[in-house]
């Protein structure tokens, strides 16, 4: 459920703003302030107001600041960690997640069988909920194929580049374009 407490929301865009000073203000609002809970809306120009003629922001950017905001809250990401480019915005071609472990393959193969939480939660594909059943169903045995590990919810697909079954990379399968 909904938890009571302070929210915010950054309507993204139409200051110029670039992606990192929104995060980094989103940070520091958690940290210092106790924020619960950020939003964020892409900017689309309204007839007739002072800002009708700037270009509207796009929905994906907006995804990406999500995405990120989840990294920050539930993935126990730190800001300095986030992929910017020289602009200071998140890659349009990656999720925040992946653009990171693109950018560290000094983290990977992950073995799921042996992989703490904070490092399955590395993994793409993988999120808090299908790392919970990841480590709970470990106890009961190891994981060999890709079909086992989609069980728990993971995203099998963006996963498996990264990870290892029983000492083993999983077969990848090429993409369908």
């Amino acid at each position: 459920g909904a938890k009571a407490g302070i929210t915010t929301q950054f309507v993204v865009g139409a200051a110029g703003e670039p992606d990192c000073e929104i995060l980094e203000t989103v940070d520091r609002l958690y940290r210092d302030f106790g924020l619960t809970r950020a939003y964020f809306s892409a900017f689309q120009p309204i007839p007739r107001t002072p800002l009708e003629n700037l270009p509207p922001t796009p929905p994906l950017r907006e995804h990406r600041l999500y995405q990120s905001d989840y990294l920050l809250r539930r993935y126990g990401f730190a800001l300095k960690e986030l992929i910017f480019d020289h602009n200071g915005n998140l890659r349009m071609d990656a999720d925040p997640k992946m653009a990171w472990a693109q950018a560290h393959p000094e983290y990977f193969p992950v073995e799921i069988n042996r992989a703490s939480r904070e490092q399955l939660l590395r993994v793409p594909g993988i999120g808090p909920r299908s790392a919970a059943r990841i480590l709970r169903l470990r106890r009961q045995g190891k994981f060999r194929y890709l079909e086992h590990l989609r069980t728990t919810g993971a995203v099998t697909t963006r996963a498996a580049p990264f990870i290892l079954l029983d000492g083993h990379r999983p077969p990848r399968q090429p993409a369908l374009f």
